[in-house]
């Protein structure tokens, strides 16, 4: 076995060193199935992080239908494939009506950039409206709207970032966050029209994952959505993080958000790890781009990524995994907001479905040292957990959608544990 400092050598040599690792030191995975990693060294550990792997690492009807799919025939779309057209049907089949329509990409870099293309297209402006802190992707596009990522890249002069509040941060009245809220989105809103770029599309993650999954206020999507529109803009909303389920009531976060979605982007689970991505849209959307734009993307949409999301898609189905992360979730949080009763450095439950966190603060100020502690001492639990929000005190849960009543104790016990040890 290659020991950890030979590979970050050769990976320093190779790779470079600014590839983010996690942890303080290292995990060598060599192989994966359902939501347990085995390590180098034989360890196993439990993953309670990646949503990648939507259905279990090296699920066997992903695998199988890849394979198979692969060792027939693996094309572009400029030729006729039934296999494509049933996945299409079958990933549309579960959208509101409207939206109805589908754009094949191969991550969600390349979704998020079309979906920014298509609507300044459509619109023709290009002014973008983002949250203070998130991610969308690595296009030089999407670099320059980026606020939750080190990026030496500055902010495009046509964006705005829209700070997003969180109502278990602020103890001010509900009423007066939304209205200063909406207030700052009229400010940006104006100033995108005053210096000529106008309201391309906003653009948002409905869980609002990166910035924390912080409490909102009661109407405040519902009002970014009418005054974006009002300004002539279009709405985009980046299911990477929240879509295929996860919230356990609605397939994806903007049903859940009601936020009433012109445009909307998938990719990470879309493929079970499998390198996939998708813009879904109207009909009259489609058209509009359509009609003025040949688009085609060489790898987008081959028979072999549509068996793979199909696969996805019905072992969600057979196995009721949307039901199991409503009924694991409410579980887990139950217990999430017990810890925030228990310990007065955690001053909140997050989240929704299988994606939960604790929100850590001392003094009232935000303790991203302490996540950092806990994540580190699940880490000795062999327990996988992650940080977010924008000063990193948040601990993120997000498992694959394949975790069971067996796995959840396990995750809850080693979170007790570590809890009651920093």
């Amino acid at each position: 076995m290659t020991s950890n400092a030979e590979l970050i050598e050769r990976r320093n040599r190779t790779i470079g060193p600014y590839s983010p690792l996690f942890y303080t030191e290292p995990l060598q995975f060599v192989s994966a199935k359902g939501v347990w990693f085995t390590e180098a060294s034989g360890d196993r550990y439990l993953d309670g992080y990646n949503n990648v792997p939507h259905v279990g690492h090296c699920n066997e009807r992903v695998v199988s239908a890849l394979a198979q799919q692969a060792a027939t025939l693996n094309v572009h779309t400029r030729y006729l494939n039934e296999r494509v057209i049933d996945y299409s049907e079958r990933l549309l089949s579960t959208f509101d009506t409207g939206l109805d329509r589908v754009f094949f990409g191969n991550s969600g870099s390349e979704a998020n950039e079309l979906a920014i293309r298509i609507s300044r297209q459509l619109t023709g402006s290009t002014g973008m409206i983002v949250s203070d802190y998130s991610y969308h992707g690595t296009t030089i596009t999407l670099a320059g709207l980026t606020t939750g990522l080190k990026t030496a890249t500055p902010l495009d002069p046509n964006v705005r970032a829209l700070r997003i509040p969180d109502l278990d941060r602020d103890p001010r009245p509900e009423a007066e966050v939304l209205a200063e809220t909406l207030a700052d989105l009229d400010g940006a809103i104006a100033s995108l029209q005053e210096a000529g770029y106008g309201v391309a599309a906003c653009l948002f993650d409905p869980l609002f994952s990166t910035e924390g999954m912080p409490r909102l206020p009661e109407g405040l999507v519902q009002g970014i959505v009418s005054r974006v529109r009002a300004a002539g803009g279009m709405v985009i909303a980046d299911e990477v993080q929240s879509g295929f389920g996860r919230t356990g009531t609605h397939m994806w976060g903007h049903q859940y958000a009601g936020m009433d979605a012109d445009l909307v982007t998938m990719g990470k689970p879309m493929g079970n790890g499998h390198p996939m991505s998708a813009v879904v849209t109207s009909e009259a959307v489609l058209d509009a781009f359509g009609s003025t734009n040949e688009f085609f993307n060489t790898f987008a949409g081959n028979p072999v990524s549509a068996a793979v999301g199909e696969a996805v898609l019905i072992e969600m189905a057979e196995e009721g995994l949307m039901a199991r992360a409503k009924t694991l979730g409410d579980e887990a949080a139950a217990r999430f907001r017990g810890f925030a009763d228990q310990y007065d450095f955690v001053r909140s439950a997050k989240g929704v479905g299988m994606f939960l966190g604790l929100d850590f603060a001392v003094d009232g100020e935000p303790a991203p040292q302490l996540a950092k502690q806990v994540v580190e001492a699940m880490k000795t639990r062999k327990v996988l957990i992650s940080r977010i929000g924008r000063d990193e005190s948040v601990l993120k849960v997000r498992p694959p959608l394949a975790f069971s009543e067996t796995e959840l104790p396990i995750l809850l016990g080693a979170l007790e544990e570590a809890l009651a040890e920093v």
